[in-house]
């Protein structure tokens, strides 16, 4: 049977693998609870500090983090959290799929398929598969289908630390999902039910276990649980379905980049992919600890009034004293000494506390710049302050060229990734499944990525304009530039009506229209030299 046998450890990944994910899941979510949790803090109810953060050495220094420190008993958490990890992200996944990447065929019928392909909801799944790539090092697609959603099969999405891969000299040959369903009270550790999905090349096979949280447990019938009854009419004997696509494995995977540094020498790891996270947990640790230093110092700036006794107005015995703030005259000032030492005193002294503003700023500063730049982005791609003048698209570049550079070697990961999952999609269409005619499945379909920068109307005018002078390009180059989203139909049309508008159209040949047609040209019907 393919899929695990009964009180298999899960998931099999190897515990520096998912000790990281779990790290950069925390960073993701951008909940204080979860990484304070992740971290040995108190982020549940009832936790007690652990003897290892008050240690000293390499144990007390790594329990230790900002957001390890524990927080002192009968005081309120002032931890302040900037969710930067997210919005790197983000930001990785809208340079990649801001504009979908185009689908080509040669063949128009499949053509057609693959627009509708991306109508139909393609983009923000690509959207999602790259934030989740950029998070945790990679992102699955697969092909899936049911009957009571759509008539056609579609491209879903899987998050790395919920998918167990299989390479074979750096290249996809099996997956096994899973999803943790809820039991009949709920989600609970100490009895989790798991539905295991698995690809290989032409078959699915599906699986349902009764575990605990580290171990798959019994196998049971897909008719126990409502999520996978349905499945139980599909599957064959060994819990498996043909795709109707033998030569396709209806899964892929896409590395955020390779190689993982810190997985390289693990070898169920060596081809995951690296997350933007790796290597700058730190910086992001100590970002939150430098904007809390901030807020604290706000909170502390807050003025505050001390006044002597005289002043209050006592409300009884045990019943303590007030300060009346309007009051207008007071008698019998019994006055103290000043914070100075001076024997006059002073009945009121104000309290206030300077609030290091230009210091925490520059700090935040530095360490957003610094984790951009070890993720592989520039730092004016998160928001550098910029004088306000319009900036053109070299000018943009030029700014951002490590950004630029690194979604350049992204999209070298995505390109296959997507080719090999749309393809799949097609054959499985084409198969008895779905029975879809018409389609051309000799070659896998091409993906080209959009230019994640544009030159505006201007710009292009004038590098048009430049390369006309330099007779450089065609005026059918020159509309294609103009006009990057027009099909060959309407770049024709356009540069015909050009020609014809600036007289630069062909000119008629006297030999084949005759003395006429000579005339229009501008020689004589004799043949003789020109008009004067």
């Amino acid at each position: 049977m393919p899929l695990p046998d009964s009180g298999t450890t899960w998931p099999p990944i190897d515990p520096l693998v998912q000790s990281d994910l779990a790290d950069w899941d925390a960073w993701y979510s951008a909940e204080p609870d979860r990484l304070e949790a992740r971290y040995e803090g108190r982020g549940t109810a009832g936790v007690q500090n652990r003897p290892s953060q008050y240690a000293g050495g390499l144990r007390g220094r790594v329990a230790r983090w900002f957001w390890g420190n524990p927080t002192p008993a009968g005081e309120k958490r002032d931890k302040l959290h900037i969710p930067l990890a997210g919005d790197i992200a983000r930001t990785s996944s809208g340079l990649l799929f801001s504009e979908p990447p185009k689908l080509i065929s040669d063949d128009t019928a499949t053509q057609e398929r693959l627009d509708k392909l991306v109508e139909k909801g393609l983009h923000p799944t690509l959207l999602e598969g790259g934030e989740l790539c950029a998070a945790l090092g990679g992102a699955y697609f697969r092909v899936v289908w049911d009957g009571d959603v759509s008539d056609r099969p579609w491209i879903d999405t899987v998050a790395a630390d919920r998918a167990v891969p299989e390479f074979r000299y750096g290249r996809l040959v099996a997956v096994t999902f899973w999803t943790v369903l809820p039991g009949p009270d709920g989600i609970d550790d100490r009895r989790v039910y798991r539905h295991l999905e698995r690809h290989e090349k032409g078959r699915i096979y599906h699986g349902l276990y009764e575990g605990t949280g580290t171990t798959l447990g019994a196998v049971r019938p897909l008719e126990e649980h409502p999520q996978t009854a349905p499945l139980a009419s599909q599957v064959d004997a060994e819990g498996g379905l043909d795709t109707g696509a033998p030569n396709h494995l209806t899964a892929s995977y896409m590395p955020n980049v390779r190689p993982a540094r810190g997985w390289r020498h693990i070898p169920s790891a060596a081809y995951w992919g690296q997350s933007d996270f790796q290597g700058i947990e730190g910086i992001l640790d100590a970002l939150d600890e430098a904007w809390s230093s901030w807020m604290r110092d706000i909170q502390n700036g807050k003025g505050r009034i001390v006044v002597a006794d005289a002043l209050l107005q006592s409300h009884g015995p045990g019943k303590g004293a007030s300060w009346e703030e309007e009051k207008r005259v007071f008698t019998g000032l019994n006055m103290l000494p000043n914070m100075g030492g001076d024997k006059g005193g002073r009945p009121i002294d104000v309290v206030q506390f300077a609030i290091r503003v230009a210091e925490h700023r520059d700090t935040c500063a530095a360490l957003v710049n610094e984790a951009a730049r070890e993720a592989g982005y520039s730092a004016s791609t998160f928001g550098e302050a910029s004088e306000g003048s319009a900036v053109t698209a070299t000018e943009i570049r030029a700014r951002q060229r490590r950004t630029l550079l690194t979604r350049s070697r992204k999209t070298l990961y995505a390109i296959p990734a997507l080719s090999d999952i749309v393809a799949a999609l097609l054959a499985v269409e084409a198969g008895f499944r779905f029975g879809v005619q018409g389609l051309d499945l000799s070659e896998p379909p091409k993906v080209e990525f959009e230019d994640s920068i544009s030159e505006s109307a201007g710009e292009l005018a004038t590098t048009s304009e430049l390369l006309r002078r330099a007779e450089a390009a065609s005026t059918e180059t020159l509309v294609k530039m103009n006009h990057p989203d027009w099909d060959d139909k309407q770049v024709k049309a356009e540069t015909e009506a050009i020609l014809a508008e600036t007289g630069r159209g062909p000119t008629a040949d006297p030999v084949l229209t005759g003395a006429e047609g000579a005339i229009d040209a501008g020689f004589p019907s004799d043949g003789g030299g020109p008009r004067p």
